[in-house]
This record gives structure tokens, C-alpha cells and sequence, in this order.
């Protein structure tokens, strides 16, 4: 058996000869820092590994194996989800250097001396689909972001909202996507659309951050400063984005909840959110208004979760107001995951 998580590309891995932890690390953190996707990382780090990209599969030949997999990765592809170490790999030393050359990142000689050579046909590729390296085998998706899209769904019914689960396919620049999702939340109060409130839009994935600046903070944190951005002085919305393991980027916090009211509170504080934004600095702004979302490690990671939710100022006692306040939603949050 082999059983994949979130994170087993980063804890489970063992570098070619030649290129270093240190370097696989390097690479690594600069292809994030450059806003690379989960697919284009995994390319690269699939060619840098002994293990990954179906290697771990054809050093079992003809054992029979079984893989569980919880999928923390857009679309839950199997050759994606811990960068495939048990199925083929679709990637080619070739598109790993085009990741590394498009993004513009400087990786330490070794990885790159190691990635050209591979693109030379000098070092052997990875297992392919269209080889027998790797041996037909159960393949399990035990669970994935749509398992806590439709568990937040079941909670805010409960609560007296109408759902709707949007998509579990939420990729994109984090600041854009967080403006995205504001519009979501004026289109229910002012249009009706999905429907009118009490509403609660669920969508789930894994946006990307370009660092500009040397801040603080994470792609929720700065999906919920760009969308609080959006709905400055919008009453009644309410947005949260969270990553499901509790952390998010290199912060103690899973992400951020913020609401109409969240930029008025800041300016009060003498705070431009812009300012913060363009810095990539979301946390220190999230942190002084009352929008941090501090759940601690989860155990488990199934891509992040975008919580959008909308009232009418005549809702029902079924529908809490603590609900539309960020510093408020965020305490509620806490003492619920604490009693359970």
C-alpha cells in the first residue's frame, strides 16, 4: 500500500545524484515566490527525484500495489497529487525546463545543468503512459476539496442558508480571484444572483501569488485583502478563504475572513490596504483589523476552501449576526473547532 497526502512531494523525496535537498528546496521556494502552479512545480521536482513521477512504482515492478490518496491538487489528477510517484508521468524533462525558463527563476547550477541534460536526452526520463515500467494498479481518491466543499455546505444550510457549491476548479492570481469573489457577493445582495440571501457560495482550489513586495501573509490572506478591497462599505457579506491543513504561506494563520466593513475599521487605524497588498503584506493588515483566521494544523490538506456569505439586513435570528463580522466569525470559528 501507499498512501499520498498534501505535502508528500516536499517530505518524500530523494534528489538525483548530483543535486542537493538544498537545491530541490531553492528551486522550489523561487518557482512559488514566481507564481508557478502545483502542476508546473511538480514537473520540475518530478525530474529532480528518484521517487516521484511513477519511479517509485517501477522500483516496486511486479509487486502489486494500491494507492490511497487524499488530493490536495486542482482536478485531483493522480500523476499531479504528490507528484506521482506510483503512475506514469505525462511531464518530460523538456517541459520542466520550460517551466524553470517561462517563469523566469534562476535555479543553483546543479539543477539546472541536471534539468538541460535531461532535455538532451542525456539522463533517462521518467515512466510514461505509453511505456510498462509502471504495472496497472488500484488507484484510490479517498478524498479531495469537493469532500469540504459539501461539508461547509451541510454546516451553512444548517444555518439557515441557501448553498451552492460553484466550483471545486479555483485557480488564478489570488488578488484577481479575490475580486472575483466580491463580485459574487454584490451579485447576491443587489441581483439576486445565484439567488438572494441568506446566501452561502462555496468554491474551492489553489490560487497563486506573484511576490512583489517582502511582506508577510499567504494566498487566502492575500485573496481576502484584495476581495475586502472590492467590498469596501458593502453591508451584509461576508468573504473567507482558508487553507484546509491551517497554514497558509509562511504564517501561523489559515487565512482570512473580511467583510464591507474591514477597510473603514483599517482607515481608522490609519492602515491603506493597497499599500499592504501591493507589498504582499496581507497578514500585518489582517492581523490589525481582526481578519486572521488561526485554526492551527489541520492533520490533512484538501486544497484551500472560499467561503462567500450574504444576508439581508431583516435576516432571520436563524442566520447569527456574528456571522458578518470578520473578528467576530473568526473567535466563532475557533471556540466550534475547540468544542468539537
Amino acid at each position: 500500500f501507499c498512501v499520498l497526502s498534501g505535502g508528500a512531494s516536499a517530505l518524500w523525496t530523494l534528489p538525483v545524484a548530483g543535486v542537493s535537498l538544498e537545491d530541490v528546496q531553492a528551486v522550489t521556494g523561487a518557482l512559488l515566490g514566481a507564481g508557478a502552479t502545483i502542476g508546473e512545480l511538480n514537473a520540475v521536482r518530478k525530474h529532480l527525484s528518484r521517487i516521484a513521477g511513477g519511479q517509485l512504482a517501477r522500483a516496486l515492478g511486479p509487486a502489486r500495489l494500491v494507492t490511497l490518496a487524499i488530493s490536495d491538487v486542482v482536478g485531483s489528477r493522480p500523476d499531479v497529487i504528490g507528484s506521482g510517484p506510483t503512475v506514469p508521468d505525462s511531464t518530460t524533462y523538456g517541459d520542466a525546463l520550460a517551466v524553470v525558463e517561462t517563469r523566469r527563476v534562476n535555479p543553483p547550477h546543479a539543477v539546472w545543468e541536471h534539468l538541460r541534460a535531461g532535455a538532451d536526452g542525456l539522463v533517462p526520463e521518467t515512466p510514461k503512459p505509453d511505456q510498462r515500467d509502471v504495472r496497472p494498479h488500484l488507484y484510490c481518491v479517498v478524498a479531495d476539496n469537493l469532500v469540504a466543499l459539501r461539508g461547509a455546505e451541510a454546516a451553512a444550510r444548517d444555518r439557515g442558508y441557501r448553498t451552492l457549491v460553484i466550483t471545486t476548479r479555483l485557480e488564478g492570481e489570488a488578488r484577481e480571484v479575490g475580486s472575483f469573489v466580491a463580485g459574487l457577493a454584490v451579485s447576491v445582495l443587489h441581483d439576486g444572483l445565484p439567488f438572494g440571501p441568506p446566501a452561502a457560495l462555496l468554491l474551492g482550489g489553489e490560487t497563486t501569488v506573484h511576490l512583489r513586495g517582502n511582506g508577510h501573509g499567504g494566498r487566502n490572506q492575500e485573496l481576502a485583502l484584495a476581495a475586502a478591497l472590492a467590498l469596501d462599505g458593502v453591508p451584509d457579506v461576508l468573504v473567507a478563504s482558508l487553507g484546509t491543513d491551517g497554514t497558509d504561506g509562511p504564517t501561523n494563520a489559515a487565512g482570512g475572513i473580511v467583510s464591507g466593513a474591514t477597510l473603514p475599521h483599517g482607515r481608522d487605524l490609519g492602515l491603506h490596504a493597497r499599500d499592504f497588498l501591493e507589498r504582499n503584506d496581507a497578514y500585518h493588515y489582517l492581523e490589525a483589523t481582526g481578519g486572521l483566521l488561526i485554526t492551527g494544523p489541520t492533520g490533512t490538506n484538501v486544497n484551500d476552501v472560499v467561503l462567500v456569505l450574504a444576508r439581508s439586513s431583516d435576516v432571520g435570528t436563524n442566520v447569527a449576526a456574528a456571522e458578518i463580522r470578520p473578528g467576530a466569525m473568526s473567535q466563532v470559528s475557533r471556540d466550534e473547532g475547540e468544542s468539537q
